[in-house]
């Protein structure tokens, strides 16, 4: 599927984007990981009301930088990984409490976007870490992204929709070493299964 769902993409856009899945046979969605852009998780919501959003942790943590002096990064950053590492969401919150005292006055847009984003960012910490792992960011769908751009940009005109496609596929079956499929192993991935089954029961099927 070819279309204009990039970073700049409008909702209808998306939304008619993810219609087209669905009505492809992605009849439901348990947990969306997304980087974050506007509208982007109504429209996921819109098409799969009963998904869990997840935002992706790595982009929230980039991206939030952008509020804070460089110098400040590496302490911040560290800070920031006590939180979305903590044992429950209930221990997140209170370091983040923590992280608040120590950088709310200096930094007040960065903790006012956290606490905007902290409904879809606590998402994964209800689950045990063998989830927390497949959930929490985009980034396996990112490196297959980067391929992509890159084959493009190689090229640089493409004649026809058709011609841009066929340089996709071929990206998709070229193998990378030590990866067994286009977007890396997911590692324990029996026990991740197994674990989804016990959250979301009957919701997980066969097909």
């Amino acid at each position: 599927m070819l279309g204009d769902a990039g970073e700049g993409a409008t909702s209808r856009g998306r939304l008619d984007d993810l219609a087209e899945l669905k009505n492809r046979g992605v009849q439901d969605v348990l947990i969306a990981c997304c980087d974050g852009l506007k509208g982007l998780p109504e429209s996921i919501t819109s098409t799969w009301p009963l998904a869990d959003m997840q935002l992706c942790v790595v982009h929230m943590v980039r991206a939030r930088l952008k509020y804070a002096s460089t110098k400040h990064w590496q302490a911040i950053a560290k800070e920031l990984r006590q939180v979305y590492t903590a044992a429950t969401a209930g221990a997140a919150e209170a370091r983040f409490a923590e992280f608040e005292a120590e950088w709310g006055a200096k930094y007040p847009a960065l903790v006012a976007v956290w606490r905007r984003s902290w409904e879809h960012f606590v998402v994964f910490l209800r689950f045990p870490p063998e989830i927390r792992k497949v959930v929490y960011t985009t980034n396996m769908i990112e490196s297959l992204n980067s391929r992509f751009r890159q084959a493009t940009r190689r090229r640089g005109h493409f004649p026809d929709e058709n011609a841009a496609l066929k340089v996709l596929y071929l990206v998709i079956r070229d193998c990378q070493p030590n990866r067994p499929n286009v977007t890396g192993r997911t590692r324990n991935w029996k026990e991740t299964i197994n674990t989804l089954a016990g959250h979301y029961g009957d919701r997980i099927t066969d097909q």
